[in-house]
């Protein structure tokens, strides 16, 4: 398994690594993320984890690496406010840490990612074809009748195909948690919101009028073709 840091501190830099080859993972490093994105394309990476500082343009830089890949991208950052944080996660950010945070945590965030992506060979799934949407894991795109596929981030695809899987059904928000991340949700529901906001940009003709993916305020979401 391959990852890639990048952090403007060298120091920094050094630890993340450390921290990350302690998890198992091969480690290769980076100032910037303009160093690093014609190379994402050349040498796909299973986690990006990306180190910044103050309030700079992180959704630019993490908009640029979407481009180029979609593998689970884990973002260091200082205190940000509610906006900043969903701003950062529409932008498609899948974990934000702050600092300060602890590296037994992070170690066990990149296993999580990691293990997560492995943990179902996409092989073995199939095409989910629902009314005028089609979901096909082999590429791990979502199209709609007229219009191009879309690619989908490992956490959209999740969330997706959960969906997909149980049309018709209320998923409560505590099990979409658990089943996209892995872990227990208490506290982190504002991460389901920001992730169902950028698969609606995906996929809804209209993001502000639903035809897909309906929230049961309280509950969870539902998936209707």
């Amino acid at each position: 398994m391959q990852a890639i840091v990048i952090s403007e501190n060298g120091e920094e830099r050094e630890y993340l690594s450390y921290v990350l080859r302690h998890a198992g993972l091969a480690v290769a490093r980076t100032a910037n993320v303009k160093m690093v994105i014609s190379s994402l394309l050349k040498q796909p990476v299973d986690l990006i984890l990306l180190s910044a500082k103050g309030h700079t343009a992180v959704a630019e830089d993490v908009v640029s690496i979407r481009k180029m890949s979609q593998a689970p991208l884990l973002l260091l950052h200082d205190i940000l406010s509610e906006d900043e944080t969903c701003a950062l996660l529409d932008a498609g950010v899948d974990l934000i840490l702050e600092r300060p945070y602890s590296p037994r945590v992070l170690s066990r965030y990149a296993t999580m990612f990691l293990r997560r992506a492995g943990s179902v060979p996409i092989s073995i799934l199939t095409t989910i074809q629902i009314g005028n949407i089609s979901l096909d894991p082999s590429t791990r795109t979502v199209a709609v009748v007229a219009q191009p596929p879309q690619q989908l981030t490992p956490l959209e695809f999740r969330l997706l195909y959960i969906l997909m899987a149980n049309a018709e059904q209320v998923i409560p928000i505590d099990v979409i948690i658990e089943r996209v991340w892995g872990y227990n949700g208490e506290g982190n529901r504002e991460l389901v919101r920001g992730l169902v906001r950028r698969l609606r940009r995906k996929i809804e003709p209209d993001p502000q009028q639903t035809q897909f993916i309906y929230n049961h305020p309280g509950i969870g979401y539902r998936f209707s073709g």
